[in-house]
């Protein structure tokens, strides 16, 4: 969830609305910031162009990577 100290927790919305439109631009930037730091991919899909949806799934897929193996980054931490 997108989130910080100058907005409520709000749902990632689930479409094809590149994510900045769909959220607004400092929370989408929150989200592709987290996604950056937790991807292991080469290549994520850690822009705000790309739906929300895609880019938490990814922050989601990656997190589980980061538990199964051990030590995950701060940014998989509630």
């Amino acid at each position: 969830m997108p989130e910080g100290p100058d907005m409520p927790a709000q749902p990632v919305p689930i479409s094809e609305v590149p994510c900045r439109d769909a959220i607004g631009a400092a929370a989408s930037a929150r989200l592709v910031e987290r996604c950056i730091q937790v991807s292991p991919a080469t290549r994520p899909p850690c822009n705000a162009a790309n739906p929300c949806d895609l880019i938490q799934g990814e922050i989601d897929r990656s997190c589980k990577l980061w538990e199964r193996d051990g030590d995950p980054p701060a940014a998989c931490k509630p």
